[in-house]
């Protein structure tokens, strides 16, 4: 069985391991698609996500997955071999005191795919096949595997949807049009949103933005927010998916008051304008990860009500890895890259 192995800053290596076998209440997943997510490219590309999480042993990359049920372990049901499956990587422990308030994307003891955080490492989903809890299995009939692996972005901005509170009617800004971006249009838009504004710095992700859903687009390197920034605002929700300072304090310049800003972004510590967020007595609220919005991604997707097909933009064999890791991070061509792993 190969796995995508990452060893350290630009090290990323195809590696041989054994194929487990699914113990009770577990299933066996032949890897079908599996997206490159920013964290990915963080690991690729500096060895780590800033200075606090560093890669210190060899680490399966890869949390946004799907592919075929190869085998089912003893008292598994509602699966079928063959089928294909939208494998959530986050593993909340059920026990501690998050987890127990109703908080298991805050869980103390997770167990989240491919995350350098906790020593040892939690090994990834990038490879052949994969043994999972069949909790973490959500059935994916009528999506292609491409459409199945995107459940996870899209339950991380579902989340940050149902962060942001009432959507009805309301104006949206989006800062950053990377594939969180992308999908916050789609989720907001979905919500109930009236007007929705995209920002970015690439002509192609605001191309794609536009294709989203999103009613006007601003290239911030040439542009602004000006037109939206009269009489104290025009935004009831900003979704910040840039992790950038300029683009948070754009953001909240156009905000009206009142307004919710919904942090997803996580480029770092950031000044935040303050004074602005307190006197258009704004509510700045973080997004982190998500739980049951997995499942609720995956079954909007089947029904047809939201479609993440045009922004997967490009899928890999498992021996291009360095290439597709390389057009992942090129924001000028591609929004999601895949590999393909059958």
């Amino acid at each position: 069985m190969k796995s995508i192995v990452i060893h350290g800053a630009r090290d990323l290596r195809i590696e041989d391991g054994p194929v487990e076998t699914p113990g009770p209440g577990q299933v066996q997943v032949r890897m079908a698609a599996g997206g490159i997510c920013g964290s990915d490219l963080h690991y690729y590309q500096h060895g780590g996500i800033g200075t606090a999480i560093r890669v210190r042993e060899p680490l399966v990359l890869g949390h946004e997955v799907s592919g075929h049920v190869a085998a089912l372990g003893p008292g598994v049901e509602g699966l079928s071999v063959g089928q294909l499956v939208a494998v959530s990587p986050s593993r909340p422990c059920g026990e501690c005191r998050y987890c127990l308030e109703g908080k298991p994307n805050h869980c103390l003891n997770m167990r989240f795919y491919g995350s350098a955080m906790p020593f040892p490492h939690i090994q990834g989903a990038f490879r052949e096949v994969l043994v999972a809890e069949a909790a973490q299995c959500v059935p994916a009939d009528g999506l292609t595997p491409a459409e199945a692996a995107m459940a996870e972005p899209l339950a991380v901005c579902l989340h940050a949807t149902r962060q942001a509170g009432e959507m009805v009617g309301r104006a949206v800004l989006v800062t950053g049009c990377g594939p969180v971006g992308i999908l916050s249009i789609l989720c907001a838009r979905r919500a109930g949103a009236d007007l929705i504004v995209a920002t970015d710095l690439s002509d192609f992700t605001l191309e794609m933005a536009r294709t989203a859903g999103a009613d006007a687009t601003v290239n911030m390197r040439n542009g602004d927010l000006s037109a939206w920034e009269a009489e104290k605002g025009t935004f009831d929700v900003l979704y910040e998916c840039s992790g950038a300072a300029p683009a948070l304090a754009a953001g909240i310049a156009a905000m009206r008051p009142g307004g919710t800003v919904v942090q997803l972004g996580l480029g770092g510590d950031m000044v935040v304008p303050m004074q602005a967020l307190t006197a258009k007595e704004l509510t700045l609220r973080g997004s982190f990860r998500f739980h049951e919005e997995f499942a609720a991604g995956v079954s909007l997707m089947r029904k047809g009500l939201i479609d993440v097909g045009p922004f997967v933009t490009h899928s890999f064999g498992v021996e291009d890895v360095i290439e597709a890791f390389e057009t992942a991070g090129d924001r000028s061509r591609a929004m999601k890259a895949q590999i393909a792993f059958s």
